[in-house]
């Protein structure tokens, strides 16, 4: 270092000495942690995201069909008429669970029963359940129900697992008279 000034040549000293240092800090084991939690997540991180994407699927048809059979009890139990249109009450439930399409199956029914025993006997007329009904107090309840079921498949076939799963609900509500 010939036509260098002394400043300058402490000044690159300096610099290269402090380069140096920090490049031994590489030279331990801190990187090997990436290296490890790259290979953690490769290994266990797709099935993970796999689970919560089959998951999900379950859960969300869960919701339209509990919808579905609570949207067709709704309409049923607003009176006495629409509690008898099974057909009505099929259509609300088919609308409220748009996403299966024909794949839904609703199963509506009306019955009767005793308020004394609700989950007693049931009745399939009025007229059966006012005889059957009998004692102070105890008089005939409408009420309608509706079930409905609908089959599930998972966007990803994890082995060992059926391909399509059926998903039921049944909500029951009393006849507002």
């Amino acid at each position: 270092m010939k036509n260098i000034p002394q400043s300058v040549s402490v000044y690159f000293q300096e610099c290269g000495s402090a380069i140096l240092a920090r490049c031994r800090a590489f030279r331990g084991d801190s990187g090997s942690a990436i290296v490890e939690l790259a290979v953690m997540l490769s290994i266990f991180g797709v099935p993970v995201l796999f689970g919560t994407v089959e998951m999900a699927t379950f859960v969300y048809g869960s919701i339209e069909v509990s919808n579905a059979s609570h949207a067709g009890t709704m309409y049923g139990m607003t009176s006495s008429t629409l509690a008898g249109d099974t057909a009505g009450m099929t259509t609300a439930a088919q609308a409220e669970a748009s996403d299966f399409g024909t794949n839904l199956t609703v199963t509506p029914t009306s019955y009767y029963a005793c308020s004394a025993a609700l989950g007693g006997t049931q009745f399939a007329t009025q007229s059966a359940a006012s005889s059957a009904c009998t004692g102070a107090g105890n008089h005939t309840l409408q009420f309608v129900q509706v079930a409905v079921s609908a089959p599930v498949t998972p966007p990803i076939h994890c082995p060992g697992l059926p391909t399509t799963f059926n998903l039921t609900n049944t909500s029951v509500m009393e006849v507002e008279e």
